[in-house]
């Protein structure tokens, strides 16, 4: 049974950092690209970053140079870490793994950024 487990969310003010992690499990991590998204309240969810499995990385214009993915694959965890963090940043963040012909989502986090 495949599971992606989010956590690091919760309530900031502007300009601070959050840490998301999400671990997997049930999967080969190694081969999935490891990616991270976000739904605000009324919008559609979005890709913020990717992270493949051989490291090559990309991101929303929104985030370049705040936020930087990762990944840990002899833990079979992906990060998100966000810096400078603005209201327009408040979302649920979900963690995304794929390959080319599967897709597995976690529940996602809720990250709050108050001005």
């Amino acid at each position: 049974q495949v599971q992606l487990v989010e956590s690091g969310g919760g309530l900031v003010q502007a300009g601070g950092s959050l840490k998301l992690s999400c671990a997997a499990s049930g999967i080969i991590f190694s081969i999935y690209a490891m990616g991270w998204y976000r739904q605000a309240p009324g919008k559609q969810r979005e890709l913020v970053a990717v992270i493949r499995g051989g490291g090559s990385t990309k991101y929303a214009d929104s985030v370049k140079g705040r936020f930087t993915i990762s990944r840990d694959n002899a833990k079979n965890t992906a990060f998100l870490q966000m810096n400078s963090l603005k209201p327009e940043d408040t979302a649920v963040y979900y963690c995304n793994a794929g390959t080319y012909d599967t897709d597995y989502w976690g529940k996602g986090t809720l990250v709050t950024v108050s001005s």
